[in-house]
Parts: C-alpha cells; structure tokens; sequence
C-alpha cells in the first residue's frame, strides 16, 4: 500500500518564495482518506495579482501561523509518503524556498511526483492545465483554493490509477535543500 501526499500551495507574490495557503489531500488504498487546508502568514507583502488570483490578502492571515510554526504541525504529514502535485516543479520549488529561507532542516530529497508529467506521457494531445482536466473529467474545482486545488489533484491521480497506471513509475527526486 502506497501512500500519497497530495498537496497544492498558493503564494502571496511573484517571488514565490512564501506561501499564503497549503491544502494537502492524503490518498490511500485508492481513496482521499483525510484532507488539511490552512492559510499562512508569509511575512511579506502581498501583490495585487496573487490577491485577485487567490482570494488571499494580508487582512486575511494576519492571524494565521507563519510557515515555521505550520511547518511543526504539517511536517508528519508531509513526511508521510510520496508527494504528489499538480505542476510540482513549482509547489515543491516553493517548499523548498520556505525550509530554506527559514533555516528549517528537512531532508536533504524526496520522493515525488507531477500529475502534468503523468498525463501529459498518459493522454497526449489534451490540455493538462488544472482546470481543463477537471472539466475533462468533470472534477469540481475551486481553482487557484489550495484546498480545492490538492483534492482536484488527488482526483486526477485516481482517475489514472483507475486506468490502471502505477504511479510509483512516474516517481523521481526532489531536492529539497
């Protein structure tokens, strides 16, 4: 039985070092067996751009944990099995800014996956944006919600282990240092 790490992060500017949100979909057995979702405080200031395109502003998690301190609480999480994400060249990217910049030890690697990188090898000739592939196989979206995003993601590796795909082919390292 393999363990997955669904998880989709937003950010609060173009630097994409910071993150505002983090949803994360665990699935097991073929199923979505537990779901988190929180906003971040990321300390810096917000563009006008990821606002608009998230819904996250300043206001918004001024309260909210600042990644060191979410990260004590996601980590076990996160460290559970192998992560997966949509574009994840990008999501794991800013991770990795974040335990950087925070000076948060982590693994030096990880296992993980990109569903792009799935289906663009699995269905050539559509379009593997996030919402085009919900609407192709009618998963609702929320897009550019983390929560919203993680649980698309994760319906979308269902769908191509439901073709009969192992996703442990697809697996390669990440550095997350």
């Amino acid at each position: 039985m393999t363990r997955y790490i669904v998880f989709d992060v937003e950010t609060p500017n173009r630097y994409n070092n910071r993150i505002s949100a983090i949803g994360i979909s665990v699935v097991e057995d073929a199923k979505i067996i537990k779901e988190y979702f929180y906003f971040v405080n990321p300390g810096q200031r917000f563009d006008w751009f990821n606002t608009q395109l998230t819904g996250i502003s300043a206001e918004l998690v001024a309260d909210a944990p600042t990644f060191p301190q979410l990260w004590k609480v996601i980590e076990p999480v996160m460290s559970s099995g192998i992560l997966v994400a949509h574009n994840a060249s990008f999501d794991m990217g800013v991770i990795r800014k974040c335990l950087r910049d925070y000076g948060i030890a982590w693994k030096p690697q990880v296992r993980g996956l990109c569903t792009v990188v799935m289906g663009r090898r699995l269905c050539p000739g559509i379009s593997h944006r996030l919402n085009d592939l919900c609407d192709y196989y009618g998963i609702c979206l929320n897009h550019h919600h983390a929560d919203s995003d993680s649980r698309a993601c994760a319906e979308i590796l269902l769908r191509y282990m439901e073709m009969g795909v192992e996703p442990e082919k697809f697996v390669r390292v990440y550095n997350m240092w």
